[in-house]
């Protein structure tokens, strides 16, 4: 049986919901307990509605939310705090990327040195390291 997908309408009310709640709180931050209390929906459906906010966010040119571990989630007009949440996500995904290669990749290639599709992947993958390297700087 296939999963349902979930609702769009919903993760939209979780989402202004979060929204109202960090605009009221601006300039300050709210942690996610404290979104939680403000919205009164679950951790779950804060996630879910802090994911939305990002989509519709971006798609709508509004100011973007970011995350500090001593303010929680807000709304900052500071390009600065962008840059300074961007570059945390890209190590974070370099950081993975990185474990994925070395755990996987490379022992895969050293057993089949020749196998096209893991040549491949590490090509690819060498490339898109360097670059988020490079962002994290």
């Amino acid at each position: 049986m296939p999963r349902r997908r979930e609702a769009r309408p919903l993760a939209e009310h979780y989402g202004d919901l979060v929204r109202v709640a960090l605009m009221a709180a601006r300039p300050a931050g709210l942690q996610a307990r404290q979104l939680v209390a403000a919205t009164r929906l679950t951790k779950s459906q804060v996630e879910r509605g802090g994911r939305h906010l990002r989509d519709a966010g971006a798609a709508e040119h509004l100011t973007p939310i970011i995350w500090r571990p001593r303010d929680g989630y807000l709304f900052s007009d500071e390009p600065a705090d962008w840059i300074e949440y961007e570059k945390k996500q890209f190590r974070l995904i370099l950081g993975r990327l990185t474990r994925m290669i070395t755990g996987t990749l490379d022992p895969y290639l050293a057993r089949y040195p020749e196998d096209e599709w893991a040549q491949l992947a590490s090509a690819q993958l060498t490339g898109v390291r360097a670059t988020l390297a490079q962002l994290t700087r």
